[in-house]
């Protein structure tokens, strides 16, 4: 097979069936025709997509929320991130997250890249924003949502990672394209 020409591997859907409908996630089974035509089932989860946003403070500070998460049972730094609302753009659900969960609006936005952090049993998508010239505007939490605000030198954020105080692998991503950023001018 030549080099340039890769196989087709294309799974076909034959049928799908809604197995859970929740508040957030939506977990389908579908029955899917193989390449070599035999069929298979997946199950997956449909989720509405996410942002997150590097928040910098100033050039050497950024912001990093602690929250509690259930299926772990512990808490975790993470950068900032929210739900997209159906139909929602990106960019007006980081603006609506960060002013909700951290206070603060930013002066200029630029979208860095989208995620898919769960491609083996999930369609998430995260779309990835550096936010800079931030101002305090007061923060407006959803109902059911505890979060500290944790201002942080990057260094030390990246100090986290390497020891592992921070692995979260959305915030662990996010403060590697930072650290490209400031270093490589990306």
């Amino acid at each position: 097979m030549p080099a340039n020409k890769q196989r087709d591997f294309t799974e076909k859907q034959l049928d799908s069936k809604l197995v859970y409908d929740g508040g957030l996630l939506k977990v389908r089974e579908d029955r899917v025709r193989l390449p070599d035509g035999r069929e298979a089932t997946r199950e997956y989860i449909q989720h509405p997509g996410a942002v997150m946003m590097i928040a910098l403070l100033d050039e050497d500070t950024l912001i990093l929320e602690r929250q509690f998460r259930y299926p772990l049972r512990r808490h975790f730094y993470e950068l900032p991130a929210g739900k997209m609302e159906t139909a929602e753009d990106p960019l007006a659900t980081a603006q609506r997250e960060l002013i909700e969960e951290c206070g603060y609006e930013a002066e200029s936005w630029r979208h860095l890249a989208t995620l898919h952090p769960c491609i083996g049993y999930s369609d998430e998508r995260i779309e990835l924003f550096l936010a800079r010239g931030l101002k305090y505007v007061g923060h407006a939490l959803d109902d059911g949502e505890f979060l500290e605000v944790v201002p942080l030198k990057i260094s030390d954020a990246l100090n986290w990672v390497r020891s592992g105080k921070i692995n979260e692998v959305k915030t662990v991503i996010g403060l590697l394209w930072l650290e490209r950023i400031t270093q490589a001018g990306w």
